[in-house]
C-alpha cells in the first residue's frame, strides 16, 4: 500500500508537464530540490521502526485507502477522534470530583466529633487519675503480699516435715516402708537445700533447720541399720524372691559407709557360722537342727580319697555360686547404686578416708571379698580334711591327682572369685602340700628302686621298674590333661613332674646301659627310649621332652651306624685295604707306593677279594642280625642301610686308588707280564652296590 500511495503522489507532477527546459528555472530547481528531498526522507525512514508499524497497523484496521479524498480527511478524522476522548475523559473526571467533595464532608463531620470525643476523655482522664493512682499501689501491695505467702509456703513444705513424717522417720515402732525413704528422701534434700540458706545474710534460720536435719538423718539411719540387722537374722538366701526392701535399704545404708561396713561384717560373721554348720551337715548327714538328710554324707565315701576331695570341692563351689547369686541380688543387682552411696558418704564423712585413698567402691570386688568372708570357716574345715587325706596315702599318683584337681577347682574359684579372692590361698596352700607328698612319695619309691637294680634284661628291652613308671607317668600325665594347667603353653608345671617321675629311672637305664658293650648298649637306650617317647607320644603339652629323646635317640642311631659300618669293613676284609690307604695322597708317587704295601700283596689281596665274595652274599642279613634285639624294625633296616651305604662310599674311596696306581704304574712300565692290582682284586663299587641294595 505505501508503494502505490508514493506512486500516486509523484503522478500530479509528472502530468503538470514541468521539464528542466522551462522558464521558470529558480522556482522550478527549488521544487524539485523539495520532492527530492521529501522522496530522500521516506525512503530514509526505517519502516521496522514500532511507531511506523503502529501507525500503519492503526490505518489497516480502519480500512482505509490511500487515495486523494482519505488523505484530505484523514487529519480531520484523527483530530475529531481526540477531541470526542477527551471530552469524555473530562465528564469522567467531573462525576470523581463529585464523590471526592461528598467524601471530603464527611471526614469534616468525623474530625469534629473525634474532637468532641477527645475533649470528654481528657476531662476523664483528669477526673479519675487519682483513684487509679490509689488502686495501682493496691495492687502493687497485693501482689507483694501474695508472693510473701507464696514463698512462706514454699518454704515450709520444702524445709518442714510434719510430726507424722519424724515418727515415720525415726520410730523404732513404724515399719520401714516406702513412706519410711519417702520421709528420708525428702528429709535429705533439706538437709542439701540448706546450703542454700547457708549462703544468706541471715544464717541463723539455716543452721536451725540444718541441725533438725542432722538429728532426723541420724535417728533415721540409726533406725534403718537396727532394721536391716534384725533382717539379716530371718533372711532366707535360697529364697529368689528376696525382699526388694532389704535391697532398697542397703543402698541407703551406703550412704553411712561405718554403718553399712558393719553390717556387712555382722552379715558375714552369721552367713559364715550358717555355711559352717552346712557343710559340716554335708559331711556328716546331720547337725544341730537336722539328724538325717536325703543325699549320703561325704564322709561315706571316705575310703575314696579322691572322690571324697572331690565331693567336698564340688560342695563348696555349688554353695559359693548360691551365695554368689544371693548376695548379687543383694549388692549388685542394681548397677552401681551402692557405689555412688558409699562416695556420698565417704565425701559427707571426710575423716573415713584414708590418706592416699582415691579408688571408688568396687561392688564386684566387694561381692568377691564378701562370699570369701562367707566361707572362712568352710575354707577352715576343707584344709583339715584335704590334709588328713593328703598325709595319710603314700600314692604319688594319688597325690598328683588331689594336686590337679584342686588347681582345677582353683582356676574356677578364679573366674567366680576374682585374683584377689582369700580363699584362693588356700588352694595354693593344698596344692603345694599335694605336690610335696608326690615329690615325697616319688622319692621314697626312687630310692626303693635304686636299691633294686640289677642287670638289664637278656633281650634288652626296658627294665621293669621303667616299665612301671610310664605307666605311673601316664596315669600322672592324663591327670594333667584334663587339669587347667595344661592349658598353660610353657608346660612348666608338667616338667617338674617329669624330673620327678622320669628322670630317676631314665637315669637308673642310663647306668645300666653304661656297663655295657655295643651295641647292646646303644639298643638298650634306644629301646628305653623308645618307650618313654610311645608313652608320652600322646600327649600336646611332652612336645619339648620328646623333642629331646628324639635327639639322644639320634645320637645312639649314629653309635649303630658307626658299629655296623665298622662291622662291613671288618666282616669283609676291606678294613685292611682302607687303614693301608689312609695315608696315600692322590699324587704319582705317593699311588706309586701302593703294590709295596704289605696289603696290597698278591696273597693279601687274593684273601680279601675271597672274603669279600663270600662276605657279600649275605652282608645285610648278617649285619641286621647284630640289631635283632632293636623293638622298631624299620629303624633296624635304616641303620644297616645307613652303614652299607658307608661302606660302598669306602669301596668306592678304595676302588679309586687303586685305578690311580695301576695308571701311574702302567705309564711308567711298558713292559707287560704279571698281575696288576684289578686282576687280584675284581670288584667295582656298581656290584657292591647292587649286591648290598
Amino acid at each position: 500500500m505505501s508503494t502505490s500511495y508514493f506512486q500516486e503522489r509523484a503522478t500530479p507532477a509528472s502530468q503538470i508537464g514541468m521539464s528542466p527546459a522551462s522558464p521558470q528555472v529558480g522556482i522550478t530547481s527549488r521544487g524539485v530540490n523539495a520532492l527530492a528531498g521529501r522522496i530522500t526522507s521516506v525512503l530514509s525512514a526505517s519502516y521496522a521502526d514500532l511507531e511506523i508499524r503502529g501507525a500503519l497497523e492503526t490505518l489497516d484496521e480502519r480500512n482505509t485507502y490511500n487515495t486523494a479524498e482519505t488523505r484530505r480527511h484523514l487529519r480531520l478524522d484523527v483530530q475529531k477522534e481526540v477531541i470526542e476522548c477527551n471530552g469524555k475523559i473530562i465528564r469522567d473526571f467531573g462525576e470523581v470530583a463529585e464523590q471526592l467533595r461528598r467524601i471530603g464532608a464527611a471526614i469534616n463531620s468525623l474530625n469534629s466529633s473525634c474532637a468532641d470525643m477527645r475533649a470528654h476523655i481528657n476531662t476523664a482522664v483528669r477526673e479519675t487519675a487519682p483513684v487509679m493512682e490509689e488502686t495501682s499501689n493496691l495492687i502493687e501491695q497485693k501482689k507483694q503480699i501474695e508472693s510473701k505467702h507464696q514463698i512462706l509456703n514454699a518454704f515450709s513444705s520444702h524445709f518442714q516435715v510434719s510430726e507424722d513424717q519424724v515418727v515415720v522417720l525415726t520410730s523404732t515402732a513404724e515399719p520401714v516402708n516406702g513412706e519410711f525413704f519417702q520421709v528420708l528422701t525428702r528429709v535429705k534434700k533439706i538437709h542439701h537445700d540448706c546450703q542454700v540458706l547457708l549462703g544468706t545474710e541471715d544464717q541463723r534460720l539455716g543452721l536451725e533447720i540444718l541441725e533438725q536435719s542432722s538429728k532426723q538423718l541420724n535417728g533415721a539411719f540409726q533406725k534403718l541399720y537396727r532394721w536391716i540387722q534384725n533382717e539379716f537374722k530371718t533372711l532366707d538366701l535360697e529364697n529368689p524372691q528376696i525382699s526388694a526392701s532389704v535391697r532398697r535399704s542397703l543402698r541407703v545404708l551406703a550412704e553411712r559407709p561405718t554403718l553399712f561396713q558393719s553390717c556387712l561384717d555382722s552379715f558375714a560373721e552369721a552367713r559364715e557360722i550358717i555355711l559352717s554348720d552346712s557343710f559340716h551337715a554335708a559331711l556328716t548327714g546331720s547337725n544341730s537342727e537336722t539328724l538325717h538328710i536325703a543325699t549320703k554324707p561325704i564322709d561315706f565315701y571316705a575310703h575314696d580319697p579322691l572322690r571324697y576331695i572331690g565331693d567336698m570341692l564340688a560342695w563348696i563351689h555349688s554353695t559359693t555360686v548360691s551365695e554368689r547369686e544371693a548376695l548379687e541380688v543383694l549388692f549388685v543387682s542394681d548397677g552401681d547404686e551402692i557405689s555412688r552411696s558409699i562416695q556420698a558418704g565417704l565425701e559427707s564423712e571426710p575423716w573415713l578416708k584414708t590418706d592416699g585413698e582415691h579408688e571408688i567402691f568396687d561392688g564386684k570386688k566387694a561381692l568377691d571379698q564378701l562370699v570369701s568372708r562367707d566361707l572362712t570357716g568352710v575354707a577352715r574345715l576343707l584344709r583339715q580334711k584335704t590334709e588328713q587325706v593328703i598325709q595319710s596315702h603314700e600314692d604319688a599318683t594319688l597325690a598328683y591327682k588331689i594336686a590337679n584337681l584342686i588347681g582345677f577347682y582353683k582356676g574356677t574359684f578364679v573366674k567366680l572369685l576374682g585374683q584377689d579372692s582369700d580363699i584362693l590361698t588356700l588352694f595354693d596352700t593344698l596344692q603345694a602340700s599335694a605336690m610335696r607328698q608326690f615329690r615325697a612319695n616319688m622319692r621314697d619309691h626312687v630310692a626303693t628302686v635304686q636299691s633294686d637294680l640289677a642287670i638289664a634284661p637278656a633281650d634288652l628291652s626296658p627294665p621293669d621298674f621303667l616299665e612301671e613308671a610310664l605307666h605311673t607317668l601316664k596315669v600322672l600325665a592324663k591327670s594333667y590333661d584334663t587339669s587347667v594347667a595344661a592349658v598353660d603353653e610353657s608346660n612348666r608345671d608338667f616338667e617338674a613332674v617329669l624330673a620327678e617321675a622320669l628322670d630317676p629311672f631314665l637315669g637308673g637305664c642310663v647306668n645300666l646301659q653304661q656297663i655295657m658293650q655295643q651295641p647292646d648298649g646303644a639298643i638298650f637306650a634306644i629301646n628305653c627310649l623308645l618307650a618313654v617317647k610311645d608313652a608320652l607320644s600322646d600327649f600336646k603339652f611332652t612336645a619339648e621332652r620328646i623333642s629331646e629323646i628324639g635327639e639322644t635317640i639320634d645320637e645312639h642311631v649314629a653309635a649303630l651306624v658307626e658299629y655296623q659300618h665298622q662291622y662291613l669293613l671288618h666282616q669283609s676284609g676291606l678294613f685292611t685295604l682302607h687303614g693301608a690307604l689312609a695315608q696315600i695322597t692322590d699324587t704319582p708317587e705317593s699311588l706309586m707306593t701302593i703294590p709295596h704295601l704289605a696289603a696290597f700283596s698278591n696273597e693279601a689281596l687274593i684273601a680279601t677279594s675271597q672274603q669279600l665274595d663270600e662276605f657279600l652274599p649275605s652282608a645285610l642279613i648278617d649285619a641286621a642280625e647284630n640289631l635283632k634285639q632293636l623293638s622298631n624294625r624299620s629303624m633296624v633296616q635304616e641303620i644297616t642301610e645307613e652303614a652299607a651305604a658307608s661302606f660302598c662310599e669306602d669301596f668306592e674311596s678304595i676302588e679309586k686308588k687303586i685305578i690311580a696306581a695301576e695308571h701311574v704304574l702302567d705309564q711308567g712300565n711298558d713292559e707287560e707280564g704279571g698281575l696288576g692290582i684289578r686282576d687280584l682284586f675284581p670288584r667295582t663299587s656298581g656290584e657292591i652296590r647292587v649286591l648290598l641294595s
